[in-house]
């Protein structure tokens, strides 16, 4: 099977070379450099330049491929997996667009297509427990809390940024929304801070941010649900401060004669300080809890994750957490292990336990390993 991945940046590279043991893999990027780092990773990943910013031409290229990965930024990825289906492609996407992929369900069953979206670690592996528990038990609570973070603590941000600055910016802007009693509402980001105690960690501070997605939609039926984002303890306090001096804003502000984006202007320093430096360590930490009853009796079943930067691969936990997530959803395509055409994000996924032992069957192959307790 041939697989085009769009997108070769941190985890798309993982993603290809990950692929590559089983399928013949092109990664497509414009950054030349990337597509060096993937070469170098995998020489079997053949590699083709591509610009995203004209999707359109997307259709001729696809041509030879039967499944598409899109790993694209954010801001790209609606209109590449819109024209990733209009080409008649299966395809699995972690690009976590700020768009609705619901919205092109119909082309896709109109196509006779199945794309997987949402199908990293958050959403991704939260939204698959909870479709899979949904099943089992009447679930009133769903929490999901999750942070990339460097091991190494660095003053003032104690942060490293695993993807684009301005994906991050993004999470810390846009309003939170949660479900509380029955009721969807709207929270700032960056609010509500609680600390929380990990084991092998220590102490983090989890904050509002906007990570429901499509579980907003699939899971209105559960009560309460809500998803933070974890950092070490004031880090919220600091982005904060930086929010309201206007360091985000989008409009053009005129600086010594030149027009200029505060927001441009603070991605551009921050992509330096949040840089990963090439074999810097860092660790996912993940915490999913469902509650709710199963045969007239209370149940809480929680998940965790606390996975480190691969040195002997040079493979940080974010791209491990992530990518390997989406090429267990690759499998399950190829396998026709799951083919209903349309737009799924993984809590429909989740709801088959076949799909759902199968994905952790798959991160626990590659040392992505969840472990399981319920009381």
């Amino acid at each position: 099977m041939r697989i085009a991945v769009l997108g070769a940046g941190m985890v798309g590279r993982t993603i290809a070379a990950d692929l590559s043991a089983f399928f013949d893999v092109t990664a497509v990027d414009k950054n030349a450099g990337s597509l060096a780092l993937c070469k170098q990773r995998n020489p079997s990943v053949t590699v083709m330049p591509f610009d995203f910013s004209v999707p359109t031409a997307l259709a001729e290229i696809l041509k030879p491929f039967e499944l598409v990965v899109v790993a694209v930024p954010g801001f790209l990825g609606f209109e590449v997996l819109k024209q990733v289906i209009m080409a008649g492609k299966n395809t699995v996407d972690i690009s976590f667009s700020s768009e609705d992929a619901l919205q092109l369900d119909a082309l896709a069953r109109e196509q006779q297509v199945t794309a997987i979206v949402d199908c990293g670690v958050a959403p991704g592996m939260s939204n698959l427990v909870l479709g899979r528990y949904n099943e089992e038990m009447s679930v009133d609570a769903f929490e999901c809390y999750v942070g990339g973070l460097p091991k190494f603590r660095k003053k003032p941000f104690e942060y490293k940024a695993p993807f684009s600055p301005v994906d991050v910016i993004e999470e810390y802007t846009r309003p939170a929304r949660v479900m509380e009693n029955g009721y969807m509402v709207t929270r700032d980001a960056l609010t509500e801070t609680e600390l929380m105690e990990f084991d092998g960690i220590g102490t983090l501070e989890a904050f509002n941010t906007d990570g429901l997605r499509s579980l907003l939609n699939t899971m209105r039926h559960i009560p309460n649900m809500k998803e933070k984002t974890l950092r070490y303890p004031g880090h919220a306090e600091l982005i904060t401060a930086l929010q309201r001096s206007g360091f985000f804003d989008k409009d053009e502000i005129m600086c010594e004669g030149t027009a200029i984006s505060p927001l441009k202007y603070t991605t551009a320093v921050l992509f330096k300080e949040w840089a990963l430096l090439p074999g810097e360590e860092e660790f996912t930490v993940m915490k999913i809890v469902v509650k709710g009853e199963q045969n007239g009796r209370r149940k809480t079943v929680e998940y965790a994750l606390l996975d480190h930067y691969d040195t002997h691969t040079q493979t940080t936990s974010m791209a491990r957490s992530t990518g390997y997530t989406c090429t267990a959803a690759v499998h399950l395509l190829a396998k026709k292990l799951f083919a209903e055409p349309g737009v799924f994000p993984p809590e429909k996924i989740g709801k088959y336990e076949s799909c759902f032992s199968f994905v952790l069957q798959h991160l626990k192959e590659r040392n992505v390993v969840w472990t399981k307790k319920e009381w």
